[in-house]
């Protein structure tokens, strides 16, 4: 019998009242594969990943994280269950260091709870130290060990962008969703995002990622998933997606038949 996929997405919609924000949207991501999610403005994109994550209760469908279905868990029970992300609105906590921000991903693995951390014993001493350590190996990962110390606020914004990811990485998840990495990046920084993520990829963590940069999406991807106003309208190889009429036709206004 074939292993389940990673993430399994089964007709998931969004309805906003009379507006279908996403509707009847359907994939898999497989192990350790980084898929894109690819499409014009509005398409539905970022909504898709709310559903995911429990900012937003799907109207219909389901989605699964191997076998434990999201649907209906909240935010910090999804992190739980594998699944971390990062927002296309950076959230960092801005007035802490970027060593704290790390932190505060990692706490959500720890045991000890509330009383550990108010009278801090043994147990709580020792998880405090290990937070630290793989804050400090999260930063390194990410290339920003030596601003640690550092005010999130005060980090340009492609550092800011790394540290959110660093900080999700603290999550340990199997699974993680960044939304537009790349946006406000200049091209050395692309490029230095394209081998983070690559890095991520080889420590055995998948990555969907929602991306405007096509340059980055074509060099990057295994798998590319295009939506266009809240459906799924290609699901393939990248070269099979750039070559879709349907996606030519989303991406320049025209119809089907003109972008043949």
């Amino acid at each position: 019998m074939p292993p389940l996929p990673l993430l399994t997405v089964q007709k998931l919609t969004k309805r906003f009242g009379g507006l279908v924000a996403v509707g009847d949207v359907s994939f898999v991501v497989e192990p350790a594969e980084i898929l894109s999610v690819i499409g014009p403005n509005g398409a539905g994109k970022t909504t898709l990943f709310n559903m995911l994550t429990g900012i937003y209760d799907p109207s219909e469908g389901s989605a699964a994280l191997g076998q434990c279905s999201l649907i209906g868990l909240k935010p910090h029970q999804i992190v739980e269950a594998g699944l971390a992300r990062t927002f296309q609105n950076i959230r960092l906590f801005g007035s802490m260091t970027a060593l704290e921000n790390v932190m505060v991903g990692r706490h959500s693995r720890t045991k000890g709870g509330f009383w550990a951390a108010l009278l801090p014993g043994k147990l709580g001493r020792a998880e405090e130290a290990e937070i630290l350590q793989r804050a400090y190996e999260e930063l390194r990962f990410v290339g920003l060990e030596s601003k640690a110390k550092q005010q999130s606020a005060s980090l340009s914004y492609g550092d800011q962008r790394r540290l959110e990811i660093a900080r999700a990485l603290a999550t340990d998840p199997k699974l993680v969703l960044l939304d537009e990495p790349a946006a406000g990046m200049n091209p050395k920084e692309t490029g230095e995002l394209v081998d983070l993520i690559r890095g991520i990829q080889a420590r055995g963590v998948t990555v969907v990622l929602i991306e405007h940069d096509m340059g980055l999406v074509m060099r990057l991807s295994d798998r590319v998933v295009v939506m266009n106003f809240g459906e799924k309208i290609a699901d393939g190889l990248p070269a099979e997606v750039r070559a879709n009429p349907q996606v030519i036709a989303a991406y320049l206004g025209s119809s089907p038949e003109e972008a043949e």
